[in-house]
């Protein structure tokens, strides 16, 4: 697949290339002046909450691009879009969304909460499609699943109670886990329902909770230090949000440090040395949001099109972790895994 990608203009943005996986081919393209609004051509945008040199970041967006183009779609003849990181930054995310509403595209596909959030404050006209929106109706992103009724529709990756499961396969693996922490975004409200839900499960398991709301670098290291050197019997559970992701080396990093059976939401932190994690596929609402722009550029309107929840969830298992930590992983958990790292 060739054509023109358009990113946000920027010192660096001018000077990098940006690649992109496409079935196996590599497209390569450099910066260069804006290109104009074409005659005949669609306008998209795009908003991710991760780095542009995120590896899943652009795995995400090559999914999605390769959805449009098994629907026809033809970037640089029949379609052009615009390309925005916010690295997890709230300023950048403001910044982003506001360039991005400037342009007036046709459709918007964005990711996370914040940027959802931000994008309906900005235009009540763009059709957004969103693909990693845990609680779009809490949120007031749409007035119902079925019928979202605004110019929002898109993916959830989850229900709130599927993080309850977490902390009972964590327990199975660490049964005489006593204390477990609890990394969450501060910033959204989607971070304390996660919690309110493994919450409800933990008094059942006898654990006790300690919540870890972090905004930046040095809050979460501070914070997940002082949990950890106050018991032998810790557990560590990092729930689904834009900052755990960008930060994700640092969270893995200090979960080994300081010895944390840790699970995750998202079975690369797995294959990045975590030990386990029980989530979507991340490529998968990419791939079918796709489906959901097509059809608004078609003339539909996101008001029709229902939200919809994943497919499938993934159980993952790093046995090279756990006996590292000198943790035996049942076999019925081996047994039921997606994937396991030995």
């Amino acid at each position: 697949m060739t054509g023109t990608l358009r990113p946000a203009l920027g010192g660096d943005m001018r000077r990098r290339e940006l690649f992109l996986f496409f079935g196996g081919a590599i497209v390569g393209w450099s910066q260069g002046a804006r290109a104009q609004r074409r005659t005949g051509i669609r306008h998209i945008g795009f908003i991710s909450g991760q780095a542009e040199n995120d590896p899943d970041g652009q795995s995400r967006l090559a999914a999605f691009l390769k959805g449009m183009q098994g629907l026809g779609w033809t970037v640089g003849k029949t379609l052009d879009i615009d390309i925005r990181w916010s690295a997890g930054s709230a300023e950048n995310t403001l910044k982003h969304v506001a360039e991005l509403v400037a342009l007036k595209p046709d459709v918007i596909l964005s990711s996370g909460t914040p940027s959802v959030t931000a994008l309906l404050q900005a235009t009540k006209s763009i059709p957004i499609v969103f693909a990693q929106v845990i609680d779009p109706v809490g949120a007031g992103h749409v007035a119902s699943l079925a019928r979202p009724g605004g110019n929002a529709t898109g993916f959830t990756p989850f229900e709130y109670g599927t993080s309850a499961k977490w902390l009972e396969f964590l327990k199975q693996i660490v049964p005489g886990m006593t204390r477990c922490a609890v990394i969450r975004d501060a910033r959204v409200t989607t971070g304390t329902a996660q919690f309110a839900a493994i919450q409800g499960a933990a008094s059942a398991k006898g654990v006790d909770l300690t919540p870890i709301g972090f905004r930046d670098v040095g809050e979460i290291e501070r914070s997940v230090a002082a949990f950890a050197r106050n018991s032998q019997t810790d557990g560590l559970i990092v729930t689904q949000s834009t900052l755990s992701i960008v930060h994700r080396e640092l969270i893995s990093k200090l979960a080994a440090q300081y010895r944390l059976p840790a699970i995750y939401a998202y079975r690369f932190y797995v294959t990045g040395g975590g030990l386990m994690s029980y989530g979507p596929d991340t490529l998968d609402p990419y791939r079918r949001a796709a489906s959901y722009v097509d059809r608004i550029l078609k003339g539909e309107k996101p008001a029709d099109l229902p939200v919809q929840a994943p497919t499938k969830y993934e159980l993952a298992i790093n046995l090279k972790t756990a006996k590292a930590l000198g943790l035996s992983v049942p076999q019925s958990i081996v047994a039921t895994a997606d994937e396991v790292i030995e």
